[in-house]
């Protein structure tokens, strides 16, 4: 399963290291699944930064998905792109990814539902929590994503306030990943991502 428990989501606003010395970091700890997203940086810098990840990311042998972009993950031969639901339309990010990976964004059970019957590979799906990373809307909580893995097939990715204190109900409702941002860039990188890890390893 190549999501692995894990989804780092890359937030430049509450880490003062370089990108890639972040992300070393994070695989180093064990997480495998590595999100690069960035709003802040020209699609040039966007492509060049993305080629060192995914240098990084082959020498630990972890998935590396790119936001928002699949040109962009597609040139520096990234394993994905993730899309959100103003972004390409999935049936036409499929015909440049090909059978890459292709995530979604979804906020909602008919989103959800939308997404699966379109072709995408697995979902992130929240705020589960409130967050301070993005405005995405009002939190969903747990309950909603046992009736979401019911209703879909394929992997359910939570995010949105996710950290050490609430993973366990996350994982518990039936999620199969946790995409977490803050949780990991806020303090002790090293010492966070292995946190999560470990809880993530106590229910696998």
């Amino acid at each position: 399963m190549y999501l692995n428990g894990i989804c780092f989501i890359t937030d430049r606003t509450c880490c003062v290291l370089p990108l890639h010395e972040m992300v070393r970091l994070v695989l180093e700890a064990g997480v495998t699944f590595v999100q690069y997203r960035e709003k802040d940086r020209t699609r040039r810098e966007i492509y060049e930064e993305a080629v060192r990840l995914r240098e990084l990311t082959r020498l630990f042998n972890a998935v590396l998905i790119i936001n928002d972009h699949a040109d962009i993950a597609l040139a520096v031969e990234a394993d994905g792109v993730h899309l959100g639901q103003d972004d390409l339309p999935l049936r036409e990010a499929r015909k440049i990814m090909g059978d890459r990976i292709i995530g979604i964004s979804t906020h909602s059970l008919d989103q959800a539902k939308d997404a699966e019957a379109g072709g995408a590979d697995y979902i992130g799906f929240g705020p589960v929590f409130h967050t301070t990373t993005k405005d995405a809307g009002a939190p969903k909580g747990v309950d909603i994503i046992r009736v979401i893995k019911q209703n879909v097939n394929i992997p359910v990715v939570a995010i949105g306030g996710i950290g050490p204190e609430n993973l366990s109900s996350v994982l518990n409702s039936g999620a199969d990943a946790v995409a977490v941002a803050t949780a990991v860039c806020r303090g002790d990188i090293s010492q966070n991502a292995k946190e999560l890890v470990r809880i993530i390893q106590m229910h696998q």
